[in-house]
C-alpha cells in the first residue's frame, strides 16, 4: 500500500518552462557555511510526477512546446490566469511547422494508448460491441473528435483537465488513506474473531503496547513556524541557529532556483519532523501514515503562507508569512495518532460496502467456476467423441486390410496356384 508521494504543481507543470527562465531573487550566502553543499543543475531535476493517467502525454507535450521559441517567450510573459483562460493556447496556430508534426505525432499515439486500454477493459469484461469513437469521450485532456491533429483545442483541454484533476488530486489521497485505515481495522477484528478469549486478550494488549510505543515520540514542531524552519537551518543545512534569515532559508531551499517553493521542495522541509515520529525499523510506525502526515503538513503551510493559491510559494508570500505571529506559534503540530481518522458508523459503512463486494466477487466467482466444470464436460465429452472415432477408423482400416488380402483354409490365400 505504501505510495511514493506524488507532488503536483498544478497548471504549473504545463508551463515548466516559465518557471525554469525566471530570475530569482539574488540572495548573498556564504555556501561556507552550509554542510555538505551540492550543486544543483536545474536541467537533471525531473518534473515530479503528478499521479495522472496522462502523466507522461502531459511531460512530452511541455517537452516539444519547450522547443519552440515562439511560444517559449510567450510562455515567459504569461501569467496564471492567462493560462488558465486558454488565451495562451491561441498561440499554438504560430508554432513551427516541426513542433506541430511532433505534437501530431504524440497525440496519435496517446489516442492510441488509450484506445488500448479501452480494448483491454472491454475484454476483461467480455464486451465485443465496441465503439472506440463513442467511448474516447470520457477522455477530457483532448479532443476525440480530430485524432490526428494536435490543435490550440487540445493544449487548451489538456491545460485544463490537469489544472482540475491536480486540484482533486490531495482530497482523493485522503480519500484513499481512510479507506486504507478503515481496511487495517477491519482485517484487525476480523482476525481477533479467529482467536480464543485467551490469545484475543493478548493480541488486544499488544496493539495497546504499539499504539503507546508510537505515540512516544519527541514534539513536532508546528509546520512552517520559526521553530520548525530553524530546525531545518541548523541540522539539514549545518548552520548557527542564531543566524536565522528567511531570504537566506528560501534561497537554500529553492532547490531548482526557480524563484519558487513548490509542493515538492515544500515537503522536502517537514523530513526532520516526521523522522521523530516514524521510522521504518519500527513495527509500530505505518509509513503510509507517514506519507499521510507529510500531505496535511504541506496544506497547512500551503493554506497558511499560499496567498494567491496557485499552489506555489513566492520569496514575497514566504516572507511576509515570516511576519506573522502563527510564525512565532510554538505549539506541537497533532499528529496523526492523536485524531480520530473514522467514525464507528463509517467503519461499518465501509464493511458493509466490503461485504456487497465480496459477495459479488464470490458469485463471480461461483459463475466461473460452473464455466469451467461446463467446458470440462465438454472437453471430456469431446475426448470420449475422439477416441470413438479412433477406435471406428481402427476397425475401418482392419477390414480394409481383410478385404484386400482374403484367407483361404489353411491361412493361404485363395488366389494361390495349385502346386
Amino acid at each position: 500500500m505504501r505510495r511514493r508521494t506524488v507532488l503536483p504543481r498544478c497548471c504549473f507543470l504545463l508551463v515548466t518552462c516559465l518557471l525554469a527562465n525566471l530570475e530569482a531573487v539574488p540572495i548573498d550566502i556564504d555556501k561556507t557555511k552550509v554542510k555538505n553543499p551540492h550543486p544543483v543543475d536545474s536541467a537533471k531535476i525531473e518534473p515530479p510526477d503528478t499521479g495522472l493517467y496522462y502523466d507522461e502525454y502531459l511531460k512530452q507535450v511541455i517537452d516539444v512546446l519547450e522547443t519552440d521559441n515562439h511560444f517559449r517567450e510567450k510562455l515567459q510573459k504569461a501569467d496564471i490566469e492567462e493560462i488558465k483562460s486558454g488565451r495562451l493556447s491561441k498561440e499554438l496556430d504560430l508554432v513551427s511547422h516541426h513542433v506541430r508534426t511532433k505534437l501530431d505525432e504524440l497525440k496519435r499515439q496517446e489516442v492510441g494508448r488509450l484506445r488500448m486500454l479501452i480494448k483491454a477493459k472491454l475484454d476483461s469484461r467480455q464486451d465485443t460491441g465496441m465503439d472506440h469513437h463513442a467511448l474516447l469521450k470520457q477522455f477530457d485532456h483532448l479532443n476525440h473528435l480530430n485524432p490526428d491533429k494536435f490543435e490550440s483545442r487540445d493544449l487548451d483541454m489538456l491545460i485544463k483537465a490537469a489544472t482540475s484533476d491536480l486540484e482533486h488530486y490531495d482530497k482523493t489521497r485522503h480519500e484513499e488513506f481512510k479507506k486504507y485505515e478503515m481496511m487495517k481495522e477491519h482485517e484487525r477484528r476480523e482476525y481477533l474473531k479467529t482467536l480464543n478469549e485467551e490469545k484475543r486478550k493478548e493480541e488486544e494488549a499488544k496493539f495497546e503496547e504499539m499504539k503507546r510505543k508510537h505515540e512516544n515520540h519527541p514534539k513536532v514542531n508546528h509546520p512552517g513556524s520559526k521553530d520548525q524552519l530553524k530546525e531545518v537551518w541548523e541540522q539539514t543545512d549545518g548552520l548557527d541557529p542564531n543566524d536565522f534569515d528567511p531570504k537566506t532559508f528560501f534561497k537554500l531551499h529553492d532547490v531548482n532556483s526557480d524563484g519558487f517553493l513548490d509542493e515538492q521542495e515544500l515537503e522536502a522541509l517537514f523530513t526532520k519532523e516526521l523522522e521523530k515520529v516514524y521510522d521504518p525499523k519500527n513495527e509500530e510506525d505505518d509509513m503510509v501514515e507517514m506519507e499521510e502526515e507529510r500531505l496535511r503538513m504541506r496544506e497547512h503551510v500551503m493554506n497558511e503562507v499560499d496567498s494567491n493559491k496557485d499552489r506555489l510559494v513566492t520569496l514575497e508570500e514566504f516572507l511576509k508569512a515570516t511576519q506573522k505571529k502563527e510564525f512565532l506559534e510554538s505549539d506541537s503540530w497533532e499528529t496523526l495518532d492523536h485524531q480520530q481518522l473514522f467514525t464507528e458508523e463509517e467503519l461499518k459503512e465501509y464493511e458493509s460496502l466490503i461485504s456487497i463486494q465480496e459477495n459479488e466477487l464470490k458469485k463471480k466467482a461461483d459463475e466461473l467456476q460452473k464455466q469451467k466444470e461446463e467446458l470440462q464436460r465438454q472437453h471430456d465429452q469431446l475426448q470420449a467423441q475422439k477416441q470413438e472415432y479412433h477406435q471406428v477408423v481402427q476397425q475401418m482400416e482392419q477390414k480394409k486390410l481383410q478385404e484386400i488380402s482374403p484367407s483361404g483354409p489353411g491361412g493361404r490365400s485363395q488366389f494361390e496356384p495349385r502346386m
